[in-house]
């Protein structure tokens, strides 16, 4: 990791000074230390800004692709990759190769793994440094420090998050299986790849110390990470591994405050951090926004960009079919017998810019609703049955009035949970990580309004539990540059 390590200190710097105009007055950049940066609040804040940036940034690592715009592209990999979401036509043929499950086997520069890779491990050397220095600000008051240091602790644990999950198969069964190297210092020596279970190991810890630090603060916006957000990461980490009462628990810690939102904004489209019950995202004027290259563009049609080109992002028939008339969730695709060429039968408008035409728009990384749906599984899982129902009829009634979980026990509240949790997060980026931590293997349904002809043909319908496909390559300038990793460090 040589290069890599060496190529990302620049962009940490610019990041830190780029948008603090007196404070760029003051030296020219090639003048700026480090020693200076982390000397006073507003440059350290500054860094920080700058690393919450960079999960909608385009063109990190010197990626130019318009498949590569920060989280949203890896989370819409993720559905892409999954059962309930399919691509009408070849279009651009953005994203094509990730929905036939053939992108994440190239390792070669600038492809998804590659980007994935640098992304995440960018943010994580931002992270560090600013864990590393935060207690030598000057001019921070210690709550400050804390706050530096607890949101940089939790970004590196969400990046840690992501690595291990598209590098690896899932955490149960495969603890003892190459992780990811770890990085807690800045270093320009690669390391080997650590075991799953020391990447989770890291991630508890991080999310643990960042939950200290964070309790009491009160955080600028929504952008920023939260004590909140930081639970709702531990719920996450806590599903995966199986560890049922500390996901009910840290679910029900994360979603305390936020209720369900009405069905009138859930119907009024995904696209502002404003909406009460989105936890975390990114705030995205239109003079910030990569137009193109972005998550809007290769979702939603009202754009004019890649979705309105052939690639528009289909929920599948078997999917829609369980949504009961009534449902708010129904709304928010194209009903089937009025499409049009441009917006198709079964079409997403869930994801809609404000202002069609326009770019501004918000992405999301986190809401409640993943909370009560965490929570509700978590304790299903227990055999909790009563207090499960009660918590998953609170979010499913504030779609359906007519909801009810009463007849569902045992294994079949468990299958309704994951049911509604389809449906609840469709195209939020969960779909992978769910397929590979419930080892299901992919299962593509088929025929009309399913996958497949007259709509783009993925190819791939069914993979087996722990399929290799479901894992990014290491990329190949990672190997070729890091002395502690071989050719026999490389995913199948």
């Amino acid at each position: 990791m040589k290069k890599i390590l060496l190529y990302i200190l620049p962009l940490m710097l610019v990041a830190a000074v780029g948008c603090k105009k007196d404070y760029l007055e003051v030296e020219p950049n090639t003048a700026v230390t480090e020693e200076q940066i982390f000397s006073r609040l507003s440059a350290v804040t500054a860094a920080l800004d700058g690393i919450y940036k960079e999960q909608f940034a385009f063109g990190t690592g010197g990626n130019t692709r318009h498949d590569a715009f920060g989280q949203k592209s890896i989370d819409m990999e993720h559905d892409l990759m999954g059962n309930d979401m399919v691509v009408h036509t070849l279009g651009y043929g953005w994203f094509t190769t990730t929905y036939n499950m053939s992108e994440w086997q190239n390792a070669t520069n600038n492809r998804q793994p590659d980007f994935a890779w640098l992304f995440y491990y960018d943010i994580i050397k931002q992270a560090n440094k600013i864990i590393n220095n935060a207690d030598n600000v000057a001019d921070a008051s210690a709550a400050q420090k804390e706050s530096l240091k607890g949101q940089a602790l939790g970004m590196r644990a969400y990046a840690y998050y992501y690595l291990i999950n598209n590098f690896q198969q899932t955490y149960k069964g495969n603890e003892s299986k190459p992780g990811v190297p770890i990085y807690t210092q800045d270093t320009t020596v690669g390391k080997p790849r650590g075991t799953v279970q020391d990447v989770y190991n890291q991630i508890i810890s991080d999310l643990s110390r960042a939950e200290t630090l964070l309790t009491g603060k009160t955080r600028t916006s929504k952008v920023n990470m939260d004590v909140q957000v930081v639970q709702g990461f531990r719920a996450r980490v806590a599903l995966i591994m199986e560890d049922w009462a500390t996901a009910a628990s840290y679910a029900n810690k994360a979603r305390a405050g936020y209720s369900p939102m009405s069905t009138a904004q859930f119907a009024n489209g995904f696209s502002s951090i404003s909406n009460p019950e989105w936890m975390w995202g990114s705030l995205i004027p239109e003079d910030e926004s990569t137009i193109y290259a972005s998550f809007f563009s290769h979702i939603d049609i009202s754009t004019g960009g890649y979705a309105a080109l052939g690639g528009q992002k289909k929920i599948t028939k078997a999917l829609y079919d369980q949504i009961p008339t009534g449902d708010v969730r129904k709304t928010v695709f194209k009903t089937p017998g009025t499409g049009t060429t441009s917006n198709p039968d079964y079409n997403q408008l869930k994801f809609r810019v404000p202002s069609p035409g326009a770019w501004a728009a918000d992405y999301l990384y986190m809401r409640a609703a993943e909370m009560y749906l965490i929570e509700a599984e978590a304790l299903a899982r227990q055999g909790q049955d009563a207090p499960a129902r009660t918590v998953l009829e609170t979010l499913i009634k504030a779609r359906n009035s007519a909801y009810s979980a009463t007849s569902f026990s045992g294994t079949a509240l468990v299958n309704e949970i994951l049911l509604q949790r389809r449906i609840e997060l469709w195209g939020e980026g969960f779909s992978l990580i769910d397929i590979k931590r419930l080892k299901q293997g992919l299962g593509r349904p088929t025929g009309a309004g399913n996958h497949g002809a007259p709509s783009f043909d993925p190819g791939v319908y069914t993979t087996g539990p722990e399929d290799a496909r479901f894992l990014m390559r290491i990329p190949q300038r990672e190997l070729d540059n890091n002395a502690s990793m071989t050719p026999a460090d490389q995913n199948p």
